[in-house]
């Protein structure tokens, strides 16, 4: 009997690495609670660098697909690849498109001046192509913000995640170690060049279908993943005791730094964002994967927080939608804007929670069992 891919075991998980997208994902959430009061200006976001947890998830995706699947190519198609990557990505695509239109409605006013004249079969449409991840050309916008899956922000980074997939499995995973780092480093010069001449002084973007979007998505994108999987195949690790909290203490302060150098000087903050994509995030990783002690405490709190990291992730914006609406349409002040901000933190883990256990771990079983579990004699 050969078995085929699905019925070799199951690697084991680098804990830590899990338990950090997690502690990145929770930013994320309080990032996007503050970001209305920034009324669009980058330098008074108060959390101001928790975008660049985007850039730290496809550097985690990189070293995961490499350690996950470098080895195993001689035992699996390209098409076996993609039914992996699609099983456990693609159900919680289809339910943040489907929360994003149960509250679509909701999210009526003047942040958003294209819902209220939305007729029901358009964001219908909408919400199916969403399940596909297929981009939404502005034409299609239904909601003001020019997004490629307007009904649900986020899921712009899995469109670019597939992408990075795609390369991966077409030809990168090919290249010696001297080629692939012959490309990052090409990629980080692509990358510290965006950062650097932006005109906002940052890596923000890369959410719609257009030239400069479009840059900025695959700047952001090939650098970090592909360093995550040079990072793996090289095997640098980091031992330090205590690792999951000196990378989480890392993480917290790169993504919550208050913005360098001000409006003139804005290349400074391109030279910190670079820093901590090219740098800082690769150090990080190398300490986490580094810490491999099971069984204790902290490995119970990783999961956790790695269990519920992408659910998160992928389904709290249209709650943020939401709050936004409502803090630019009655102009709410910060105090009870805070209130409300806590409440909706609670309410987008708990929905994160539920759909992982009621929904996106039980259907990624069915799946498994349906297209990866047979045998072939």
């Amino acid at each position: 009997m050969n078995r085929t891919p699905a019925a070799l075991p199951t690697k084991s998980h680098y804990q830590i690495l899990d338990g950090l997208r997690g502690v990145a994902a929770l930013i994320v959430v309080m990032f996007h609670t503050f970001e209305p009061y920034s009324k669009g200006d980058h330098s008074k976001q108060i959390l101001n660098h928790g975008y660049l947890a985007v850039d730290f998830f496809f550097l985690l995706s990189g070293f995961v697909v490499a350690y996950a699947y470098d080895d195993r190519w001689g035992k699996m198609s390209q098409w076996d690849f993609y039914k992996r990557r699609l099983i456990r990505l693609q159900p919680m695509v289809i339910m943040g498109s489907v929360i994003g239109a149960a509250f679509f409605y909701f999210q009526t006013g003047p942040a958003f001046p294209l819902i209220a004249g939305t007729p029901v079969w358009k964001m219908l449409l909408v919400m199916l192509v969403g399940f596909t991840l297929v981009p939404l050309l502005p034409s299609m916008d239904i909601r003001g913000w020019n997004e490629m899956h307007p009904l649900d922000g986020p899921a712009w980074s899995l469109f670019f995640e597939y992408i990075a997939n795609i390369l991966y499995a077409v030809g990168i995973r090919k290249l010696s170690n001297k080629a692939l780092g012959i490309f990052v480093f090409l990629s980080a010069v692509l990358l510290v060049h965006l950062a650097v001449s932006s005109p906002n002084g940052d890596v923000i973007g890369g959410w719609s279908i257009d030239k400069e979007q479009l840059h900025i998505g695959f700047a952001r994108l090939l650098y970090p993943f592909f360093a995550g999987m040079l990072l793996m195949r090289i095997g640098k690790r980091i031992h330090l005791p205590g690792g999951f909290a000196i990378c989480s203490l890392l993480v917290i302060v790169s993504l919550c730094m208050p913005r360098i150098g001000g409006t003139h000087q804005l290349w400074m903050n391109g030279l910190y964002e670079s820093f901590c994509i090219i740098v800082l995030f690769p150090l990080i990783v190398a300490i986490g994967a580094g810490d491999r002690t099971s069984g204790s405490f902290q490995n119970k709190i990783s999961k956790l927080l790695g269990d519920i990291s992408y659910p998160l992730y992928i389904t709290h914006y249209p709650l943020i939608y939401i709050y936004t609406a409502w803090v630019v349409r009655d102009k709410v002040p910060a105090a009870p804007g805070a209130v409300a901000g806590v409440l909706l933190f609670i309410a987008s883990v708990t929905i994160a929670y539920a759909c992982l256990k009621l929904y996106d771990e039980p259907v990624r079983a069915w799946l498994s069992r349906r297209f990866l579990g047979k045998t072939t004699s």
